[in-house]
């Protein structure tokens, strides 16, 4: 393990205790929601990406602002949250709910539009001692498959063709444990 994968992991560990003890929901998304449910890393991360309901998102920024993480200035607190110490970026993408109860964006450019059904019902990931909540694995594959399609500027990277692989195999033959 290198220094950075140890350094978001303790992040990782340090947003959840957070969150536990201020009663804000987080759920893993992207790279890490896989390893988590994988139960291994299996590549190094560039950041550590969330979801948080967006009326939590003062208090979140609020509670990890008191332990030394900043606000990336290179995204608007209204889209989302990101936040950094040192060489670790944290990225809270915002979640809401429509007037029919679904779970939907929260903010920017694709609010309201409404998020894969169950994606919050998965049950938490485990990596080693650390367990956390995370997004279903129906909902990754479908970000990973999609997001070439809905930002057709950014095609699909080689480590998302392996991210989807391991995923749909996971998904076919259960989580390694």
């Amino acid at each position: 393990m290198d220094g950075l994968e140890e350094r978001q992991l303790d992040a990782i560990r340090e947003v959840v205790e957070l969150a536990g003890t201020t009663g804000v929901a987080v759920w893993l998304r992207g790279g890490w929601a896989m390893d988590f449910h994988l139960g291994t890393v299996s590549r190094p991360h560039v950041d550590v990406d969330w979801y948080c309901w967006r009326r939590d998102a003062d208090r979140l920024a609020a509670g990890l602002g008191g332990r030394g993480w900043r606000p990336d200035p290179r995204m608007p607190v209204a889209t989302q949250l990101d936040l950094l110490r040192d060489d670790v970026e944290l990225s809270f993408a915002y979640l809401d709910r429509d007037a029919a109860g679904r779970v939907v964006v929260g903010a920017g450019p694709w609010a309201g539009t409404p998020l894969p059904a169950g994606m919050l019902d998965a049950p938490a990931g485990r990596l080693n001692s650390l367990t956390v909540p995370v997004i279903s694995v129906t909902a990754q594959i479908e970000f990973k498959e999609m997001f070439p399609v809905w930002m057709p500027e950014r095609p699909r990277r080689a480590k998302d063709a392996a991210d989807l692989a391991r995923l749909r195999a996971s998904a076919r033959d259960g989580p390694p444990r």
